[in-house]
Order: C-alpha cells, then structure tokens, then sequence
C-alpha cells in the first residue's frame, strides 16, 4: 500500500515538501535570480507580466507553485 501511494506523489510536490512553499525577497533572489530591484519593479507593472505575490500586512511573499506556474507561461522560445 506505501509504494502504491509514493508512486501517486508527483514530482512537484515532493519538491515542495523538500522546499519552503512561501519565499520572501530575499529568498526568491538566492533561489531564482531576481534581483530585489528587479522584483519591485516586476511588481509595480501594470502588465500581464507583472510577477506573482502576495502581501501580508508589509512583509512581500511570493508563492513558489505561482513563480514556477509564472516563469512556464513566460518562457522564450527560442529560433
């Protein structure tokens, strides 16, 4: 029965349970690159492109299934 539902378990939310779900700033720019002026600006757009978060009181967090969700609707293809 234990491997039957470990082989139900995807890949993503192994991840997220290896990985803390809700990153701050400073987080978000160790683990993914953005620079915190870089995020600010990203928020501050008033474009679909505008990076997903979240604000509670005046802490800034960004939810890591959004980013992830966010950075697969934007990708580049490439020529």
């Amino acid at each position: 029965m234990l491997n039957k539902n470990l082989d139900q378990i995807s890949l993503k939310e192994i991840d997220l349970h290896l990985h803390k779900r809700w990153l701050n700033p400073s987080e978000l720019e160790a683990e993914y690159g953005f620079s915190k002026s870089t995020q600010s600006k990203m928020r501050m757009q008033s474009s679909r492109s505008n990076i997903p978060f979240s604000k509670i009181g005046k802490y800034i967090r960004y939810d890591r299934v959004a980013i992830d969700a966010w950075l697969e609707e934007h990708q580049v293809q490439g020529a």
